[in-house]
C-alpha cells in the first residue's frame, strides 16, 4: 500500500510466515492495491494452496486490472455513502426554510457555496409564544403536550413559510422566525408582519378544531423588531445550522413578552417601515432593568394597503 504497486509472494521465498498463512495453507499470491485516483482504497490478494501453482507476471497484470475496477467499485460505494449521509444532513437543516427558499440553498450546495459563515444586515425578527403554556399544560401527559405542540407548530411555519420567512429555532413553545435571510428581501418588513397575522389566523382554525374534539385550545403573542444581527450557517460542514445572533434577538423577546394573547406587536424601527400598510395603537412595555419600550399594536392591514 506503501509503494502503491502490486507484486506475487511464494512461500518458498519466505523463511518465516505469519500464522494466519498458516492457518489458510496458502503457498503463494498474488496482492495489487485497490488505487483511485492516487489514493488506496485497500488490497486485493488471490492465493493458491498448491505448490505447483505459480502465478505469472501476466496473471499479475490482469489482477491488477481487476483491482482497478474494484478500487472504482469501492470509491463509489463510499461516494454514494457519503451523499447519503450528506443529503440526509442537508434535508434536515432544510426544513427551517420555505420549498421556494429551499431550492436556492439547495442550488448552493451543489456548487459547494453553502458553507460555515455569518455577516452582518438588518433583518426582520419574529417571535410567537404559546401565553401560559406551562399553567396550561400541567398536569397534562408529556405525550399529549407534544401532539398539540407538534399541531400548533405544523400551523404557525406553515403561515411563516407562505410569507418568506425562515424558522430559525423552537425553544419550548416559542418559534423564532428570521425574514431576510438567508436570502434577502426588499419586503421582508411587510412579510414579517403579515406572517403574524397569518399566524393568528392559523391558532384560531387549529383551535376551532381542538374544540370539536374536546382539546384543550391556547392563544399565542407575537413580537416583531427589525435591526441589525449576525446571520449565516454556522458550525461544522458536517453539522451547519443557520442562526442568528445579536442585541436584536433579545428586543424581539421584549417585544413577545409584552404581545398579550391573540396580539401582535412591534418595534418603533419596524413600524416605521410600514406604518402605512397597517392599523397600529400605542403599547408601552415595562421592563425591570430596560426602562420602557415602546411599541404598536397591529390591528389589522390598512384597506386598500
Amino acid at each position: 500500500m506503501g509503494e502503491e504497486r502490486g507484486f506475487i509472494w511464494s512461500r518458498q521465498e519466505e523463511v518465516d510466515v505469519s500464522q494466519s498463512i498458516r492457518n489458510l495453507g496458502m503457498q503463494s499470491g498474488m496482492y495489487a492495491p485497490l488505487l483511485w485516483k492516487g489514493e488506496v482504497q485497500g488490497v486485493v490478494c488471490v492465493d493458491s494452496q498448491h505448490h505447483s501453482a505459480v502465478f505469472t507476471e501476466d496473471d499479475l497484470r490482469f489482477m491488477l486490472c481487476v483491482a482497478h475496477y474494484a478500487a472504482a467499485a469501492v470509491a463509489n460505494h463510499f461516494l454514494q455513502l457519503d451523499l447519503t449521509q450528506n443529503n440526509t444532513v442537508l434535508q434536515r437543516l432544510l426544513t427551517n426554510f420555505s420549498p421556494a427558499l429551499r431550492g436556492k440553498l439547495l442550488e448552493k450546495a451543489r456548487h459547494d457555496a453553502l458553507q460555515p459563515g455569518g455577516e452582518k444586515s438588518n433583518v426582520t425578527l419574529l417571535m410567537s409564544d404559546i401565553r401560559g403554556f406551562t399553567r396550561l399544560t400541567e398536569g397534562m401527559d408529556s405525550a399529549v403536550v407534544v401532539e398539540m405542540l407538534n399541531e400548533y407548530f405544523s400551523a404557525l411555519v406553515e403561515a411563516v413559510f407562505e410569507h418568506n420567512g425562515t424558522v430559525d429555532k423552537f425553544i419550548g413553545d416559542a418559534i423564532l422566525a428570521v425574514f431576510g435571510s438567508p436570502e434577502a428581501d426588499e419586503d421582508q418588513q411587510k412579510h414579517a408582519v403579515d406572517a403574524a397575522l397569518a399566524m393568528h389566523e392559523a391558532m384560531n382554525r387549529v383551535n376551532d378544531a381542538r374544540k370539536r374534539r374536546g382539546a384543550v385550545t391556547c392563544e399565542i403573542g407575537i413580537g416583531l423588531h427589525y435591526g441589525e444581527v449576525l446571520h449565516g450557517f454556522i458550525g461544522a460542514e458536517e453539522r451547519l445550522e443557520f442562526t442568528v445572533i445579536g442585541e436584536t434577538v433579545n428586543r424581539t423577546a421584549r417585544y413577545c413578552d409584552g404581545a398579550g394573547p391573540g396580539e401582535t406587536l412591534i418595534s418603533p424601527q419596524l413600524h416605521s417601515h410600514v406604518a402605512d400598510e397597517y392599523e397600529t395603537r400605542p403599547k408601552t412595555i415595562p421592563t425591570k432593568h430596560e426602562g420602557d419600550f415602546d411599541g404598536q399594536l397591529v390591528i389589522g392591514a390598512r384597506k386598500g394597503a
